[in-house]
């Protein structure tokens, strides 16, 4: 394959990482026709993916999944997990294949990944998503690429598979950034709608009445129509993302602003709030949850 073509079915993609975002990702792909290899450290994670897609090639070693894949996709925890995987990895990446980060990763690890990656030769691009497990199922994700224009452009046919709209960011690691900013805006946003349900509930307001008027008003936003009657007044909180999660790319935003020496009172204190939620609930909690950890806080 030529190194500056479009990635195009049907060609062989490795996909790293089968969680719950990467099984709907890959099946995406896979739905799109392209050849797919798929690895994940959990055994069990490979076995359900192979029993639900028998299409697919599962392998069990990431070098056996990786060489000769036209492209290399990771969605796996965080940057530092990823840094490690291409690494020890890159040998068997092919000279022409391009390296898409789709985790959640730190963008200042991701420079330093895409440094370590271009001095082999390689080609990397970070291209994190937005929405969740059910746009993942849809196809319907909103996808951040950061990177060379090019490596990008011959990645579209790839992402579009997977997304319904991609964004070009910039250069190596700003899809990262944009990402984890992105969730920085969606949890103040959770907080401050958590915060006045609960303050308005003492003083006697209907909560699903706040709502109403909030998402009338100029206080909507995400967490208002999405998730406060779906999942917090239902007592559902069942939006599928997780709780460490957000308190990961909380953690991603506030490092940011410190490494550019921004100052960001509001991202430093809402990672510490998101830090002290997820030891408090557990990682696992549904992100959702937050509303819990503020209403008992003083308990």
């Amino acid at each position: 394959m030529s190194g500056s073509a479009p990635i195009r079915a049907p060609a062989t993609i490795a996909f790293i990482g089968l969680g719950k975002m990467g099984v709907p990702m890959a099946a995406r792909l896979l739905a799109a026709g392209y050849r797919l290899r798929g690895y994940d450290a959990a055994e069990t994670a490979r076995t359900r993916f192979a029993q639900a897609h028998p299409q697919a090639t599962l392998r069990e070693s990431v070098n056996d999944c990786i060489e000769g894949a036209a492209a290399v996709i990771t969605m796996l925890p965080d940057g530092k997990i990823v840094a490690n995987v291409l690494r020890g990895a890159a040998a068997a990446i092919a000279k022409d294949a391009v390296v898409i980060d789709m985790s959640s990763s730190s963008p200042i690890d991701t420079e330093k990944t895409g440094a370590v990656l271009a001095a082999r030769g390689l080609a990397m691009i970070d291209a994190p998503v937005s929405g969740g497990v059910k746009r993942a199922v849809d196809g319907t994700l909103s996808i951040m690429a950061g990177g060379d224009a090019a490596a990008v452009e011959r990645c579209l046919p790839v992402l579009n598979a997977m997304g319904s709209a991609v964004f070009r960011t910039g250069k190596l690691g700003s899809g990262h950034a944009m990402k984890a900013l992105n969730n920085a805006v969606s949890a103040a946003g959770l907080v401050a709608a958590a915060e006045a349900l609960l303050i308005g509930q003492r003083f006697g307001l209907d909560p699903a009445m706040m709502v109403d008027v909030l998402n009338a008003s100029t206080g909507k936003n995400n967490s208002t129509e999405n998730k406060l009657k779906q999942h917090i007044l239902s007592g559902s909180f069942a939006s599928g993302f997780a709780l460490g999660l957000m308190a990961k790319d909380l953690g991603t935003a506030a490092e940011l602003a410190r490494h550019l020496e921004v100052a960001a009172p509001l991202s430093a204190a809402s990672a510490r709030l998101w830090q002290a939620a997820s030891a408090e609930l557990g990682a696992a909690a549904d992100h959702t949850e937050i509303f819990r950890y503020i209403r008992d806080i003083d308990d």
